[in-house]
Formats: C-alpha cells, structure tokens, sequence
C-alpha cells in the first residue's frame, strides 16, 4: 500500500504534500525534523490521506495536488476529511 499525505504545520498553518509507503515512519520523521523540507516548521498534524496499490499512482496524484495554485484547493480537499 502507498499514500499520498498533506500535512498542516502547528507553527504557521503551511501545508505540505507527499507520498510514502509507510505513513506513521514518514509522518515521525517529518515530526522528529529528520526532512529536510518540513524541519523548520515542525510539528506538524496529518490533515488528509490517500491510499494506492501502485506507487506511480500515488506520487501521480501527489504532483497533481502540488499542481494546484490556490490554497483554497488543497482546503477544500480536506475539508470533510476525518481521521
């Protein structure tokens, strides 16, 4: 199984989209500030997931959510999503 993630940040309310086959192992890292991308505004909350049986599918539909211009995309995205 593979994911697609967005994160929000606790510090300035920025998000971050990727994708990973372990979800838990990437999210401690990104928490922990082991990435390099996300360190500076730990600790961040898992806001919205995808599941995928292929990995091409997930980081296909990672690049399409990084396509987005608008913040309001991604918000409302996640906006019905419970975790």
């Amino acid at each position: 199984m593979f994911f697609i993630y967005i994160l929000k940040s606790n510090i300035n309310d920025s998000y971050y989209v990727g994708s990973c086959k372990d979800l838990d192992e990437r999210f401690n890292l990104h928490n922990s500030g082991k990435v390099k991308s996300t360190k500076r505004y730990a600790p961040w909350q898992l806001a919205y997931k995808e599941n995928y049986l292929k990995l091409s599918d997930a980081i296909n539909r990672e690049m399409q959510i990084k396509s987005w211009k608008k913040r309001s995309a991604i918000e409302k995205l996640i906006k019905h999503f419970k975790i």
